[in-house]
């Protein structure tokens, strides 16, 4: 069932503000407060909203640093590749891309060394290409709803 403009206004507020009072998101958008989580229970029913999240300041929690890291499996070692990214707890995504590379990961990182100790834990199965993010001039968003 496609998104109606009632739908992606109430998307486009809670992305804003996923905390946001039942009351005031249903001001905003000219529905009764039971109707207003109505509509949110439907969109979570249907797996439009998948969770009300966190967004934490990675810097804030010690991670000064993000890598982007290609990683590119030494012939059969996909699966142990897979289960060594699964296990780092820095890594925030991974993407399973194609073209040369299979895994595309970003870490938060404290430092340069940190980069380096989680690297020699995949050295021996993957070939890594790093960059370090230098800013994000685009927020992170959702696609056109």
């Amino acid at each position: 069932m496609p998104l109606d403009d009632t739908d992606r206004s109430i998307l486009t507020l809670l992305q804003r503000d996923a905390r946001m009072p039942i009351k005031s998101l249903a001001e905003q958008i000219g529905l009764s407060a039971p109707g207003a989580s109505e509509r949110v229970r439907k969109l979570e029913e249907r797996g439009v909203i998948r969770a009300f999240t966190v967004d934490a300041d990675t810097r804030a929690l010690g991670y000064s640093l993000q890598a982007i890291v290609r990683v590119k499996p030494l012939p059969g070692k996909l699966k142990a590749v897979q289960k060594l990214l699964e296990a780092i707890p820095e890594l925030s995504e991974c993407d399973k891309v194609t073209g040369e590379d299979c895994f595309i990961i970003r870490l938060h990182l404290r430092s340069i060394e940190h980069l380096d100790f989680i690297l020699e834990r995949i050295t021996d199965k993957a070939e890594t290409h790093s960059s370090i993010v230098k800013s994000q001039p685009v927020a992170r968003r959702l696609p056109a709803f």
